[in-house]
């Protein structure tokens, strides 16, 4: 039996490449012939996908096709055209308004993604999100049955050893602020600036922020950040541009709190990462980050960056208070780890092989 996947992109260090990866391995670990097929491969990955164009040769009506959907591409009409039953797993689509201003072309991909989606809804035998948050956005398009498939956990994610040079650069007395993420407008890095500059002005002048993350196609909001980091007059605030393991490793190894603002996220991996390295999570409420923090970290309700900001100063000053707040987030790893990511998913390959064909 084939059960092949489908993406726009298998992109190194990419939560949505690494969770095809993983249910590869999951798949092949069962007996099934399984392969990624993608319209693009980073370098990096050389190897580990086939070209899109070659699915042709394994296209069959009796296997079972596992779509990722994160963005309007050739993939999606490529797919919707093929006589496989389909699994449709839904990423989410950033809403095209965040992206206007600086890539005007990704947000007609976005745009034009999600009406693709709804095409789909009488096309798929299944649909999954891989939260609730998408999910519910799988059925209000009118997609059934749904479900939710978390994004299947790598047990030896970020294992490798810390880079020591970044040790060196940043394991000192500052107070490091943390956040994980490509540098995109619904990511909000404007916002995290805005926080620290008003604990670095009013609060501790000893601080460094670290903002983790490449952006590439993004570089009008790159250079608007550096504008406004100049404007502010503000000091040690570090973009690392994109970064190996062994990096993301050490900045997670020195971080004191990891602070998100993003405004819309569909899971937001970097957080339980944090979980991972213990350290305290301060997180807006927005998208799918409650789901993800499954009642541990902060919450932020509200975006008053004052307020955040003498949070944060609360949580990285008082040990007992961060303590309780890793202990949290502990407790939600366990279950995390504990959780049958490989029943889950192979539960819903069989649920797709044995649903009756969908009447286009």
């Amino acid at each position: 039996m084939q059960v092949h996947q489908m993406l726009a992109a298998l992109s190194y260090g990419d939560a949505i490449g690494n969770e095809a990866l993983r249910i590869q391995e999951i798949l092949r670990a069962e007996g099934f012939d399984s392969d990624i097929f993608a319209e693009s491969v980073h370098p990096e990955m050389a190897g580990r996908a086939r070209k899109l164009w070659d699915y042709r040769e394994v296209s069959s009506n009796d296997g079972l096709l596992i779509l990722h959907f994160s963005i309007g591409a050739g993939v999606s009409t490529y797919a919707h055209h093929l006589p496989d039953p389909i699994l449709l797993v839904y990423h989410n689509i950033t809403p095209a308004r965040w992206f206007q201003a600086f890539h005007r072309h990704l947000a007609g991909l976005c745009y034009h993604g999600r009406r693709e989606l709804q095409v789909f809804a009488p096309r798929v035998r299944l649909a999954v999100g891989d939260s609730e948050f998408n999910r519910s956005e799988l059925e209000a398009m009118g997609f059934h049955p749904t479900g939710v498939l978390p994004l299947l956990l790598e047990p030896n994610r970020l294992s490798t050893p810390a880079n020591e040079v970044v040790l060196e650069m940043f394991d000192d007395e500052k107070t490091n602020f943390l956040f994980v993420g490509r540098v995109i407008p619904n990511k909000c890095f404007h916002d995290l600036i805005k926080v620290f500059a008003f604990y670095q002005r009013y609060i501790d002048r000893n601080s460094r922020l670290l903002l983790v993350g490449e952006w590439i196609g993004f570089e009008k909001y790159h250079e608007a950040l550096v504008r406004m980091v100049d404007d502010l007059g503000l000091k040690d605030v570090v973009f690392t541009g994109h970064v190996e393991d062994d990096d993301l490793v050490a900045y997670y190894r020195v971080a004191d709190l990891f602070l998100c603002l993003s405004e819309h996220e569909g899971y937001c991996v970097p957080l339980v990462e944090a979980f991972r390295f213990g350290v305290p999570v301060m997180a807006l409420d927005a998208g799918a980050v409650p789901e993800t923090l499954g009642g541990a970290g902060v919450l932020i309700r509200e975006k008053r960056i004052s307020e955040i900001a003498m949070m944060a100063h609360a949580i990285v000053t008082d040990e007992e208070l961060a303590a309780k707040i890793v202990g949290g987030q502990d407790r939600v790893l366990e279950r995390l780890e504990a959780r049958d990511d490989r029943g889950l998913l192979l539960g819903f390959v069989q649920q797709a092989l044995a649903l009756e064909p969908v009447k286009a």
